[in-house]
């Protein structure tokens, strides 16, 4: 299943969930705008993916991006709008995937978590993000 959340027409995030989608052959799930371009896989046995190479050129990417694959336990997602208001809240569990493409974001491990984290880089701390106060537990809204 596929969720895709949306605020002011723009995407903020887009939600793989760990149950099957069985679309067979290629499928990107973000759109060709993104800084990430996630895609599932699914070929049967024998198939052949001819060897090939990217070429380089030049993309200019103005912010960071990140994917986050759950690989065990249970985080909660914090979304805000690029004005720290806050939206709304999901629940990530195993196996799900999330991309991270516009607004802003804060996490809360509910049950203790492993992560896998891709982003562009290089990264520079310093540079990428600017922290700011999360939202009272008590107005946390889990959105199903």
């Amino acid at each position: 299943m596929i969720e895709k959340i949306k605020y002011k027409k723009k995407f903020i995030a887009i939600i793989i969930r760990s149950k099957k989608v069985k679309k067979k052959g290629v499928f990107f799930v973000s759109p060709k705008n993104f800084t990430h371009q996630v895609g599932l896989i699914n070929r049967p046995n024998g198939y052949v993916i001819k060897p090939h190479t990217h070429q380089n050129f030049l993309r200019k990417i103005k912010k960071t991006s990140e994917v986050l694959f759950i690989r065990s336990g249970i985080l909660r997602v914090d979304f805000y709008a690029n004005k720290k208001k806050y939206l709304h809240s999901k629940l990530l569990n195993k196996n799900d995937l999330i991309i991270l493409n516009d607004g802003s974001h804060g996490f809360k491990v509910i049950k203790k978590c492993k992560l896998i984290e891709i982003k562009q880089g290089p990264f520079f701390k310093s540079l990428d993000k600017k922290r700011f106060q999360k939202i009272d537990e008590k107005k946390i809204k889990i959105k199903k």
